[in-house]
């Protein structure tokens, strides 16, 4: 067991994990990494995008930037991960880079909002479109109204939430039976979602290619229009607000790339660990951002600009296929983001459950949490992990002037992209911190472009992290904070 005290020596880093069924090939460590990265973010998230940046150009620049940090940071992990194959995957990078604490941190995090308000947020996500099918299923169906415990917070229960809690209930005990029921449920739904994802980008360029929208568009690729103001006084139509704009984008961009790392959490049990899950990051992360980068092509070769800036909901995806199927767009899009929304959640759900098994092992969580049940996974860990994503799902936001509730999950969601951000920086910094500490450790592979792309990484990281610090306060300061109150947790639970 490592010392909770100090960074674990390096056999202990570093050797293979014993414990658990090894039953996860390249292609399902593809999968994982493939089917954690795509939910429903991108089919939401270009509008306001686009009403922030301003010009189709931008936008795809802004996808690429994201593609960029998303594949040159899986990179980078991909030494991590062959260097230490060991189950907690970024936790155990952290704590070995720099010390338990920091590794703490971010299992802190991870259990607090990171993981759980996600599956919460996929979940209700997964719930509302199959609200499109069965319409019993609605956000203003309550079986407990709202009850409210202040004037800006409320606790229900909607039939929309009762599904969501239902997903998290069924996808947690079928991981707790076994990685194999895991690992089947992610290939089918990963290679079904994918393939829709592919679907929506061959009709929309295909079928839906729009011959105005495509001069809207490609003819004025970097005229800025119809901008959203970032701070008073300050849009996109200057140079440095178009710089900040960029920045700020990425928020929505990034979290549609994010959870790409869930695949080292699962190091224990994946085969041939120090190749496959370096290869795994490579080739998923590749893949999703080729994808997410064509699916704008085809929202821009379908809808005009102006369209997809006030596409209805932000779905502009639907939007989309409404423009190509006429009346089924609808039903059609519902059905795919099902499709990978549940494919999502299923693997955030059994990944997540493996980092707070190291943190448990190095008694720094609950001690039922590092414990191995019959078919060889945590299951006590998938139990916790599943309870507080379901609570997650209870309270409501209320807006008094709007008379609207919304969900307290995505408020935290959004306070937590910077932390995010915070701990992809710290860990790749791991990544140099390493070489100088440890540089006897065998490294199968090597981070590609070593040290200036790893450093690119951390410079452009920090660049968005500093805009949003400036310019975002109300939804960065409080993911500060939020790991901040890990502090003094760490050292209690030290003292337990």
């Amino acid at each position: 067991m490592a010392n909770p005290t100090a960074p674990s020596d390096s056999f202990a880093a570093t050797a293979l994990d014993t414990e658990f069924t090894r039953g996860l090939g390249l292609y399902d460590s593809t999968m994982i990494v493939v089917g954690s990265m795509i939910g429903s973010g991108i089919f939401l998230v270009s509008p306001e995008m686009s009403r922030t940046i301003g010009s189709p150009g931008w936008l795809l620049a802004a996808w690429l930037l994201t593609g960029v940090l998303t594949v040159v940071g899986a990179l980078a992990y991909g030494e991590l991960a062959a260097m230490m194959p060991r189950a907690g995957g970024q936790y155990v990078y952290l704590r070995e880079a720099f010390s338990p604490l920091w590794g703490f941190l971010y299992g802190w995090t991870l259990f607090l909002v990171i993981q759980t308000g996600t599956i919460a947020a996929v979940s209700v996500g997964f719930a509302r479109y199959f609200g499109a099918l069965w319409p019993w299923i609605s956000d203003g169906h309550y079986l407990v109204a709202p009850i409210h415990v202040s004037e800006g917070y409320a606790l229900s229960l909607s039939t929309t939430q009762l599904v969501g809690i239902v997903l998290i209930a069924l996808l947690t005990w079928t991981n707790t039976r076994g990685l194999e029921y895991g690992r089947v449920v992610q290939n089918v739904f990963t290679t079904a979602k994918t393939g829709a994802l592919l679907g929506l980008i061959v009709v929309g360029v295909l079928i839906g290619w729009n011959h105005a929208a495509v001069a809207d568009n490609f003819g004025n690729l970097w005229a800025r229009r119809g901008v959203n103001d970032i701070a008073p006084g300050l849009s996109a139509m200057t140079a440095f607000g178009l710089f900040v704009a960029i920045a700020v984008s990425q928020t929505g961009s990034l979290f549609a790339a994010d959870a790409w790392n869930n695949i080292t959490f699962t190091a224990g049990e994946v085969k041939e660990p120090r190749r496959n899950i370096p290869l795994s990051l490579a080739l998923g992360t590749s893949a999703v951002i080729g994808l997410y980068v064509l699916a704008n092509v085809a929202y821009l070769v379908t809808l005009t600009f102006d369209q997809i800036q006030h596409a209805p909901d932000d779905r502009v995806a639907t939007a989309t296929l409404n423009v190509i199927f006429a009346g089924a767009g609808t039903m059609i899009m519902a059905v795919g983001i099902m499709i990978s929304t549940f494919g999502c959640n299923n693997g955030l759900i059994l990944a997540g459950a493996r980092a707070y098994y190291a943190m448990a092992r190095d008694r720094l969580f609950f001690r039922s949490a590092g414990q191995l049940n019959g078919a060889k996974v945590p299951g006590w860990g998938l139990v916790l992990q599943g309870a507080w994503a379901a609570l997650l799902v209870l309270p409501r936001t209320y807006d008094p002037a709007k008379q609207a509730y919304g969900n307290l999950y995505s408020n935290l969601l959004d306070y937590v992209i910077s932390a995010a951000l915070i701990f992809y920086i710290l860990t790749i910094a791991g990544l140099f911190r390493l070489r100088r500490t440890r540089p006897t450790i065998d490294r199968p592979y090597r981070a590609f472009g070593y040290p200036i792309v790893p450093a690119l990484y951390i410079l452009g990281a920090a660049t968005i992290l500093l805009v949003l610090f400036v310019y975002r306060t109300a939804t960065t300061w409080p993911g500060l904070i939020i790991v901040l109150l890990g502090v003094p947790v760490y050292f209690l639970w030290r003292r337990q």
